[in-house]
């Protein structure tokens, strides 16, 4: 086998995450293709062999999967976002479960229960949050505002027709777009580092519909000439199911491909809005941390929540707590919740946030978890870890055992992260009870998980 061979073959089996298994007898390999479905004949070709182990790219679907369907998104295939449009609902659980529980066996030492996966309560329409790009469709191409492309750095597809997100995020992404065009000033170029439009952030709140906007772009070139306020004049012409409680413009000159707030102006209204989760009603600023698929985010913290049990007159840890949605959710059946996070602005959020809800005895730390955790000068009962897609940094790992409480939950936004960590607070002592999938990423290979570990008892 070379590199850049062709071959034909059929996916066996896809593990998490997204790594289709091709079986080539004759070459006694198998290899690893991304973005394929179980039980597809694909031609692919190799692009890299490592170690004896390799890794193709499929160019063409010879034949479906027995249980394939047309996806709803035209643009799936093309854009980068989601994997597994082209299989039923029901079908894209079962491969989740199957791939998470396969690896979870391999990680949990002893019996466990498993207890499957949750749906997401919406398949369609279900995200709260889209950072779309500037670039444009193809070399020195129009521009143009939205995803990229599949395996690209550079191209983006324009997604009018997007289906994780509801007409108002559709109809604003056209309306920007537009806009853009209208100004002649050229999009943010990665390699070169010049150039004016960068992002558009959008976030909606499924609950109270309030919708804030926020267009990213660089301080050097066009900055002077682009009309921010006939940017919003735009914007607020449309006929939206929800309404609009802010238009942003955030200046980032940061070389790195990501949205940095290096100053925002208020074009409109104002720079947050309201979301509600579970009863308790949260401010969300543009860059603060708030899980993505509001209706899913209920049944995972639901979960974590059946996990504790009774959490009367104990003292719960809520590290990398983000902008304190666990902490609330507990506080009022807990004797007090601390939060850990790093992210200052985050930690501001769930002060106010807190206070909006009416609870006094939540009290939030800013900084490492590693370092803080010294400085808290309080022994938890139970702890809920939501760390974030790394994992926990081992040496904050062996503090965290230290504390030595009898319960702890651990959120998983990447599940292979969970498996790793699993090994370190198994040989410290802890056993896993139970542990089932949330489902927040319909369409996608993403799947998140929830795991209840307990101390063994000597």
């Amino acid at each position: 086998m070379k590199k850049g061979q062709i071959y034909e073959g059929r996916i066996q089996e896809v593990e998490f995450p997204n790594k289709g298994k091709i079986l080539l007898p004759e070459e006694e390999k198998t290899v690893v293709v991304k973005n394929g479905a179980p039980g597809q004949l694909v031609r692919f070709s190799v692009n890299k062999i490592r170690k004896g182990k390799a890794e193709g790219r499929i160019l063409e679907v010879l034949e479906p999967a027995a249980n394939e369907i047309t996806p709803p998104c035209p643009h799936f295939g093309q854009c980068g976002g989601c994997t597994y449009q082209n299989l039923p609902y029901e079908e894209q659980l079962k491969l989740k479960e199957t791939q998470i529980r396969n690896m979870m066996d391999g990680a949990v030492d002893g019996e466990y229960i498993w207890e499957g996966i949750h749906p997401s309560p919406r398949q369609e329409a279900y995200r709260n949050k889209m950072e779309f790009s500037f670039g444009d469709e193809y070399k020195d191409g129009p521009l143009a505002l939205g995803m990229h492309k599949r395996g690209s750095f550079h191209d983006i597809v324009n997604v009018p027709e997007c289906r994780i997100v509801d007409e108002d995020f559709r109809k604003i992404l056209i309306r920007t777009l537009d806009y853009a065009k209208s100004t002649g000033l050229p999009y943010y170029h990665r390699m070169r580092h010049t150039g004016f439009f960068r992002h558009l952030l959008v976030r909606k709140a499924v609950k109270t519909g309030e919708i804030l906007i926020d267009l990213v772009t660089t301080t050097e070139e066009g900055d002077r000439e682009f009309d921010g306020h006939g940017f919003a004049e735009a914007l607020l012409e449309l006929e939206l199911e929800g309404t609009i409680a802010g238009i942003l413009h955030t200046r980032n000159d940061s070389v790195a491909d990501v949205v940095k707030d290096e100053g925002t102006d208020i074009l409109y209204g104002q720079n947050y809005f309201y979301e509600e989760l579970l009863g308790l009603r949260f401010k969300i600023t543009p860059f603060s941390f708030f899980q993505t698929n509001s209706l899913g985010a209920e049944v995972l913290y639901e979960t974590a929540r059946s996990y504790i049990g009774d959490t009367k007159d104990k003292v719960i840890f809520d590290l990398y707590s983000g902008t304190g949605t666990i902490a609330q959710i507990l506080a009022p059946v807990a004797a007090k919740v601390v939060g850990v996070e790093i992210v200052e602005e985050a930690v501001e959020a769930a002060k106010e946030n807190a206070a909006l809800n009416g609870l006094n005895n939540c009290a939030f730390w800013a900084g490492d978890v590693l370092k803080v955790i010294d400085e808290l000068g309080e022994v938890p009962d139970l702890i809920v870890l939501d760390p974030p897609r790394d994992g926990v940094n081992p040496k904050a790992l062996e503090k965290i055992i230290r504390f030595g409480v009898q319960k702890m939950v651990y959120i998983a936004c990447k599940p292979t992260s969970l498996a790793r960590d699993l090994e370190l607070l198994q040989g410290r002592g802890y056993q896993v009870e139970r542990m089932a999938c949330v489902d927040l990423f319909p369409g996608t290979y993403h799947v998140e998980c929830v795991c209840l570990m307990s101390k063994k008892e000597k």
